[in-house]
């Protein structure tokens, strides 16, 4: 029974760590190649739409409009892995990806800002 319950705790816990396809063949191909090309790697650039980054990334944690003094529409999507984790924000202005805000000590290349 332990070896059972051990197993089930096991496979639960790799296949919970492995990432999900977040897009099939058909729903990239309308993309330029170097955006298909991005979204396959899991990446994220300025200029993508929300629907790009969707595919990406997945659905953001938290999305919110903010206000801005210009006419521009401004809208933030929070990635965030772990509760009390660090935050990732994504700054669409005007339906385009235009920052990437990272709360992570971690660079996008996976080395320490500050070793």
């Amino acid at each position: 029974m332990a070896i059972r319950m051990l197993f089930l705790i096991t496979v639960f816990i790799l296949f919970g760590c492995m990432p999900s396809v977040r897009y099939t063949y058909e729903e990239i191909r309308q993309f330029p190649p170097e955006i298909q090309e991005h979204i396959k790697k899991g990446e994220v650039v300025p200029g993508m739409t929300f629907q790009e980054v969707r595919l990406a990334w997945g659905p953001p944690r938290l999305s919110r409009v903010v206000p801005s003094e210009d006419e521009h529409e401004i809208i933030h999507w929070v990635y965030q892995d772990m509760p009390f984790g660090p935050k990732t924000i994504l700054v669409f202005t005007d339906g385009k990806l235009t920052s990437v805000i990272s709360s992570s000590p971690w660079r996008s290349d996976g080395k320490q800002e500050n070793p």
